[in-house]
């Protein structure tokens, strides 16, 4: 019998190499790839872009209340539908795999083919999207917002 890894082995085994390499950030921008809906530049503590699964992704503060910030190098956008409310969906279009492209209007867009998702609960406001945008879990602890 060959020996395979198993996802719950692979997955512990990166878990546990986060926990013990991740002490610093490499970023060289402090912003990466992300993208925002407004045009408003970092705040102080600036985002994470390339952070791992339970690394600091941004702060609440970041999140603008009935928008949201894309974060492309981890295919995730965070959003703010009410004050206080923080929501994370796949950034990948369920039409042909795009990543989307901007949150504004109330809307995540992807400018690929035009479709639209609700910033409240990912569901498609404007297709060709054939479902909504898929859950992603996310830790909110005071103003840091983290991949679960």
């Amino acid at each position: 019998m060959t020996n395979r890894s198993t996802r719950r082995t692979v997955l512990a085994t990166g878990a546990a190499a986060l926990l013990t390499g991740c002490t610093t950030y490499g970023d060289e921008n402090d912003g990466g790839d992300a993208e925002e809906a407004s045009s408003a530049p970092p705040s102080g503590g600036g985002d994470r872009s390339g952070s791992p699964a339970g690394g600091q992704l941004t702060t609440t503060a970041e999140i603008p209340v009935g928008g949201g910030k894309i974060f492309k190098d981890e295919k995730v956008v965070v959003t703010q539908p009410e004050k206080g409310e923080f929501k994370a969906f796949s950034a990948i279009c369920t039409h042909q795999n795009c990543i989307v492209a901007n949150v504004s209007d109330g809307t995540i867009n992807c400018t690929c083919h035009g479709s639209k998702f609700r910033v409240a609960d990912a569901s498609v406001a404007d297709g060709p999207a054939p479902r909504p945008l898929p859950a992603k879990q996310i830790t909110v602890s005071g103003d840091s917002i983290s991949l679960a």
